[in-house]
């Protein structure tokens, strides 16, 4: 079987080539279907990879940004080894605070651009919050003898975290439903007006 032409157009789009058992012009996620692809051609199955340099890159510039803002508030309310780690607690309770109403907005409210999730998710707050500080800081209190504090610190970083994604989480739901309803009720007055217009 001779191999047909590549289609340029595909790899530029996104199209993947359809698999067996896929109706025809669209495959099991959704994406636009490119039948000219024979698989057998690697020059064309090169095609049908997914673009993620702009993914990759948009990760990376959020983690820088998050990154940068948590050693901003690590510098703003430092404290010392056998100190309370205020600081830490509050990126992580602020972090999960943000990330519960990211995650209700981009995915119950609106459909952003697909790479505002990996860069504000992923990136910013997943470069904000931090695990590795927290583990670090209760390994420190404890080097301190200073278990009870170790046990608060971990006890209070893991229930705020929880309460913020909570809290946001059912604060944005519940503000992204108010408004929702006000925009189709605005709707289903002004159709209203409209068909008496034309009577």
């Amino acid at each position: 079987m001779a191999a047909r032409a590549p289609n340029r157009d595909a790899g530029m789009t996104g199209r993947t080539a359809r698999q067996p058992g896929e109706p025809d012009g669209i495959d099991r996620r959704g994406a636009v279907v490119d039948s000219d692809i024979d698989l057998h051609d690697e020059r064309q199955r090169q095609e049908t990879r997914p673009r993620e340099w702009d993914l990759l890159l948009a990760i990376a510039l959020g983690g820088a940004v998050g990154a940068q803002a948590r050693y901003g508030v690590g510098e703003a309310f430092g404290h010392s080894n056998s100190a309370f780690p205020w600081s830490t607690v509050l990126v992580n309770a602020s972090g999960s605070l943000l990330i519960g109403a990211l995650m209700v907005v981009v995915l119950e409210l609106a459909s952003p651009h697909r790479l505002a999730r990996p860069f504000l998710g992923v990136g910013v707050l997943g470069g904000y919050t931090t695990f590795s500080t927290f583990t670090m800081d209760a390994h420190t209190l404890v080097l301190a003898h200073r278990f009870g504090v170790a046990l608060a610190y971990a006890a209070l970083t893991a229930a705020s975290c929880a309460a913020a994604v909570w809290l946001s989480t059912v604060t944005v739901r519940a503000a992204g439903g108010a408004i929702t309803g006000r925009r189709a009720r605005r709707a289903e007055r002004s159709g209203d007006e409209q068909v008496g217009a034309r009577r």
